[in-house]
């Protein structure tokens, strides 16, 4: 393909062109499939596309087909994604987990989260100019086959949230069904984490334009919840004054879960924005996934710190391990307890703006994982059924360890997303000089075409190591960690960079 070097902003004729000469399969649909025309698959394919039911998974999508003018819907759609208990829960993490007071919590969440928010923002403004899914784009980096490793690891950082995410609104659920400080409940955790995955399942089965529609309102019944919450508990919300100042240690390693929270976007953000117009202004997708995740993520996690923080002050509040549905509850419980049960039962079922992305993004990096045509035709709502089966058991079985695990988890996630992003981040900005035309979108699914990858891949176990030696977590703290503190996610990031740029220098002179 000729190349060509106009800056990414370029007229609409110019992006038609190159998406023409780029030529992709305009209908991979998953309607290949069956022994005919007539086969029960394609009949059952044919029939769900006419109720609009997406079934495209990994395929790039062709300029032609990136005709969604609604911008806002990024703004939304990550707005919902966050507006959830599961924010809640991380920034409880501050004052329960890691013994910080509430203006240090406070300061941690928001000073991380300005940060954090900074990758995954930027990736979605790949998708409207590539039309190409986060971990497909991932193989101009990583290459075809080396793309499986990111693609793996982003599933079971998915698998991850979806598990704790359901969790916690299962205990929600069950919560709703009994008396505040009741012995048991009338459902139990295990009923409320299967209602709460198939309730998530209906909405990410039918893909993006169902999904984008859901989270554009899921959002508002949360926040009157949380509203009411705040005009209850203001004047009991008074949080301790007997808590140290926070130690460098405590800071770096509060943060690093904050920071992980959010930089796991990073490797999933692109897949909500394909569908938008290729000529669309970067800055102005840029901002409003940026305003989509910053706003909700800083104010909810902020509540729950601020909510943990009051505890020693509000007796009744006191959570058993990992009971995150009992403080809700016991917040709430000035509403009577019928109105609370409906309050609850709202939080419990907003955790659906965050598993249904969350699930459609676990479709398209389960196909990246197994790179072949047939996974790739597949109908994309196959994979959201199979994240639903794995997930529903694995829920139940960990739903007795959820806060020693979700402090656990964030650290880690963060560390692996905040290397995939410098590496992916460096090729475009360094190697395709920040220019989406450097990209050749009919190789995308070509090994031959497509970087090697051994240069990303070394880098991911290089800056693994040093991953390694700056790390803290219960079970683990590297040496540099002992001493400085939880610096992994940030030295993990600064030394991807580093060394991707010489290995990405060689690996082109050599391919040549």
């Amino acid at each position: 393909m000729a190349q060509t070097h106009q800056h990414p902003e370029s007229s609409r004729d110019d992006l038609e062109k190159a998406g023409e000469q780029q030529s992709i399969d305009e209908n991979p649909d998953g309607l290949q499939y069956g022994s005919s025309p007539t086969s029960r698959f394609h009949k059952l394919t044919r029939r769900l596309m006419s109720w609009n039911v997406e079934s495209r998974g990994i395929w790039p999508i062709p300029f032609s087909q990136r005709t969604d003018p609604q911008f806002h819907k990024a703004f939304f759609l990550w707005f919902a994604f966050n507006t959830n208990i599961l924010s809640i829960s991380a920034g409880t993490l501050g004052p329960l987990t890691f013994g910080l007071s509430f203006r240090d919590s406070a300061l941690i969440i928001f000073g991380f989260n300005v940060i954090g928010c900074l990758l995954p923002a930027y990736f979605s403004t790949f998708g409207p100019k590539l039309g190409l899914r986060q971990m497909c784009q991932a193989r101009y980096s990583f290459g075809f086959y080396g793309a499986i490793l990111p693609a793996t690891l982003n599933l079971a950082t998915m698998m991850g949230y979806l598990i704790l995410t359901c969790i916690l609104a299962g205990q929600t659920l069950s919560s709703a069904s009994g008396n505040f400080g009741a012995q048991s409940e009338l459902m139990s955790w295990d009923v409320g984490i299967v209602v709460i995955a198939v309730i998530s399942l209906l909405v990410s089965f039918f893909g993006y334009r169902v999904m984008h529609y859901y989270e554009r309102f899921a959002w508002i019944p949360v926040t009157i919840v949380f509203l009411i919450a705040i005009g209850l508990n203001a004047r009991h919300m008074t949080p301790s004054t007997q808590i140290p100042a926070a130690t460098h240690t405590q800071v770096l390693s509060f943060g690093a879960s904050i920071a992980g929270y959010v930089i796991s976007f990073a490797p999933l953000s692109a897949d909500f924005s394909t569908y938008m117009r290729g000529d669309v202004s970067s800055f102005k997708v840029f901002s409003y996934t940026y305003v989509g995740l910053f706003v909700p993520a800083c104010l909810v996690q902020i509540l729950g710190a601020a909510f943990a923080a009051a505890i020693p002050n509000n007796p009744t509040w006191a959570m058993e391990e990992g009971d995150l549905a009992g403080l809700l509850h016991a917040v709430l419980l000035p509403c009577g307890q019928h109105f609370t049960r409906f309050l609850l039962v709202i939080l419990a079922f907003s955790v659906a703006g965050n598993i249904a992305p969350t699930m459609y993004s676990f479709c398209l990096s389960f196909q990246v994982m197994i790179p072949s045509d047939i996974t790739a035709r597949i109908p994309r709502y196959v994979f959201s059924i199979l994240a639903t089966a794995i997930l529903i058991p694995l829920a139940i079985v960990g739903s007795t360890k959820f806060y020693e695990t979700l402090s656990n988890f964030l650290g880690l996630v963060g560390y692996w997303s905040s290397v995939f992003g410098a590496i992916v981040l460096t090729e475009h900005l360094v190697f395709r000089r920040g220019n989406f035309a450097n990209y050749n979108i009919s190789h995308w699914n070509q090994p031959g075409k497509l970087p090697l990858g051994l240069a990303a891949i070394v880098t991911s176990l290089l800056a693994a190591g040093v991953v390694v030696v700056s790390m803290e977590e219960v079970w683990f703290t590297g040496p540099l960690a002992k001493k400085s503190g939880d610096v992994a996610f940030e030295l993990g990031f600064a030394s991807a960079v580093i060394f991707y740029l010489p290995l990405r220098t060689l690996e082109r002179r050599w391919r040549r």
